[in-house]
């Protein structure tokens, strides 16, 4: 089965890749981007990946994003599940990373200790699990070596053997332990780990986006 996965990462191994340089140019724009990344990050739970890049971009579009009130900002999320409960992050998450009147987002993360980074992120951003963080991480082009354990990779993870059944939910311990475990297995088939996570993507959705 694993030669199957092999002869289609070598189909989209071009398109990964690129998608992949896309996210590290994310990091040399201005913070704001940045901000807006998190955002779609956090929105992203129980809800389509593309319905929440359409409402933060028209969010961000606007300026509501970084100016606008918590009513706002809701109006804008209504089109995702929970909107009410990630307005309310996005606000506390502009409130934590706003300094003298600007979004200073970079100043709170190290790409040179990207595990810390993300642990910090989980303990001071509400509305961010491991894997909320992690894709963030990666969305801005510091993911290597980091796993998105969404529901598309744990469903593959149990087709190719990797574990046997998907959990329900992950303590810090179960997402470390499992996200170890896909490490070991993107070794053993030769695929880095951040291009096999939008290769799982790309199988169950159609598409590699983010």
């Amino acid at each position: 089965m694993t030669a199957d996965l092999s002869a289609e990462y070598g189909k989209k191994k071009r398109e990964i890749r690129e998608r992949l340089k896309d996210f590290k140019a994310v990091w040399d724009e201005p913070d704001r981007r940045l901000f807006s990344e998190l955002c779609f990050c956090i929105c992203t739970p129980q809800s389509k990946a593309i319905q929440c890049d359409k409402a933060i971009s028209g969010l961000e579009k606007s300026g509501v994003l970084f100016k606008g009130r918590l009513r706002e900002i809701n109006t804008g999320l209504k089109a995702i599940r929970f909107h009410n409960n990630k307005a309310r992050y996005i606000v506390g998450a502009r409130k934590l990373f706003t300094k003298s009147g600007a979004i200073r987002i970079k100043d709170r993360i190290e790409p040179r200790d990207v595990q810390g980074t993300r642990l910090w992120l989980v303990r001071n951003v509400k509305g961010l699990g491991f894997k909320e963080a992690s894709h963030f991480l990666r969305n801005i082009g510091l993911g290597k070596g980091l796993a998105i354990l969404d529901v598309h990779i744990l469903k593959n993870m149990v087709r190719y053997g990797v574990i046997k059944e998907a959990p329900g939910s992950l303590s810090r311990k179960g997402y470390l332990a499992l996200e170890d475990k896909l490490r070991k297995f993107s070794k053993k088939i030769n695929i880095p780990m951040d291009e096999l996570d939008l290769l799982f993507w790309s199988s169950e959705t159609g598409e590699v986006f983010k």
